[in-house]
């Protein structure tokens, strides 16, 4: 059966028991929110998704709903006064606050919030993000690794408080930031602390497998699924013909052999770097220099380390906060250019410099095959997200035209390998 996915949010990788879905927040719901006369067209995200027909919102193309359905509001305040201490447990469901949060493209996201007048009796927060995972994914055995990582993360302070974890979703410390927008990836500043963000997340040492088994394991998983899909709607059928005909299965073997010939150290990866996944934070740590953090950790594994360079710079040819149709803006031309990539390359190694001795090691070969490196892993990027938006047009609820994304990743793969094949 198809799993539920959501980009960013709920799918777990295979090698820890089962697997993820978002980024769709990777990929994200961009900020945008509105008109009302959706809102009958939303259904909650706890009642899951119908696959006798095609799921992808082609009717969402007037825009996003912004309300909250009564569904979820109501379970959104028995998990809260459930999960939260103090001033939680004595507030009355009338004075519970709860709004959407723009971005994600897996998960659905809420900020629940105590009304001005209630004040908080101790350490309980004020408010929390609510993340409701896609419907298909939740009671699965695999999220539970993928919470466990996020305590984890919590613990070290690479990433949110951990306020309470449910089969459906959980409750995750809200962190005021403002969301980076993908034209600022390429902010040179913002770039190579990004760097070196990934250079320390990669060298962490997690309790999963060390085996690399995500990366193909996924996408063979996807490509199964994709594969067996019946599609329904006319509109769906064509632009699914017209994707089997560049015959995926042999692509995927070219490709396995392309990134066997590519040296690649297993690290533990986010899988996920984009820029709904990084917070600008708004308040920071007196002694901390940090201005970034990296969140939404359901696709980290142990992986080789080109794909997330080669995936982090395909993101920044997608802006998924447009908000019409197909709610996301594709810019090939936004391609971090190979100075852009060095910059990068160099701070990532640099910061690895700081906790490693330095050895008799040609710089420039480095850099040079870490290009190479990169750039073959961009193509296991657009073929990975490529198959999960076929996927998502069956199932998801989220508005997203995942049809037209999933040629758009398809095109960029074919564009990429003539380049750096």
């Amino acid at each position: 059966a198809i799993q539920a996915m959501d980009k960013n949010s709920s799918y777990v990788p295979p090698h820890l028991t089962a697997h993820t879905d978002p980024r769709i927040e990777k990929k994200r719901l961009g900020g945008a929110l509105v008109n009302e006369r959706n809102l009958l067209r939303t259904p909650s995200p706890l009642l899951g998704a119908n696959l006798d027909d095609d799921s992808e919102a082609e009717s969402f193309r007037d825009g996003r709903s912004e309300e909250v359905d009564r569904d979820t509001r109501s379970r959104a305040f028995s998990w809260c006064r459930d999960f939260l201490s103090g001033s939680w447990k004595t507030l009355q469901e009338a004075d519970f606050q709860i709004s959407i949060v723009s971005g994600g493209l897996s998960n659905l996201l809420y900020l629940c919030t105590l009304p001005d007048h209630v004040k908080c009796l101790g350490e309980e927060p004020h408010q929390v993000l609510l993340r409701i995972y896609g419907a298909i994914l939740q009671g699965v055995d695999s999220l539970v690794l993928e919470s466990v990582m996020f305590a984890i993360l919590a613990e070290r302070r690479l990433g949110p408080k951990l306020y309470g974890i449910f089969p459906e979703g959980r409750l995750e410390q809200y962190l005021p930031n403002t969301r980076m927008r993908t034209d600022q990836l390429s902010d040179p500043a913002i770039s190579a602390e990004i760097a070196t963000k990934l250079a320390h997340f990669h060298e962490m040492v997690m309790p999963f497998n060390k085996e690399p088994k995500w990366l193909f394991g996924t996408i063979n998983k996807y490509m199964d699924q994709v594969l067996e899909i019946n599609f329904v709607r006319e509109t769906h059928v064509k632009k699914y013909n017209k994707l089997m005909k560049l015959d995926l299965p042999a692509e995927l073997q070219s490709l396995c052999a392309l990134l066997a010939a590519t040296p690649s150290p297993v690290v533990f990866c986010h899988n996920d770097v984009q820029e709904g996944n990084i917070l600008v934070l708004e308040e920071k740590d007196h002694n901390s220099t940090d201005h970034l953090m990296l969140i939404d950790f359901e696709y980290s594994s142990y992986n080789y380390r080109g794909f997330d360079f080669g995936n982090h710079f395909c993101e920044w040819m997608y802006d998924y906060t447009y908000n019409e149709w197909p709610f996301y803006k594709a810019s090939p031309e936004n391609y971090p250019t190979r100075e852009q990539q060095l910059l990068f390359i160099r701070s990532y190694l640099a910061e690895q410099r700081r906790h490693a001795a330095e050895g008799d090691t040609d710089q420039t070969q480095i850099e040079e095959n870490m290009i190479i490196e990169a750039n073959r892993y961009a193509l296991a990027s657009h073929f990975l997200w490529g198959l999960w938006s076929i996927i998502q047009a069956k199932i998801s609820k989220i508005e997203f035209g995942y049809m037209d994304y999933a040629q758009c990743r398809f095109d960029a793969y074919f564009k990429q390998k003539k380049l750096f094949s």
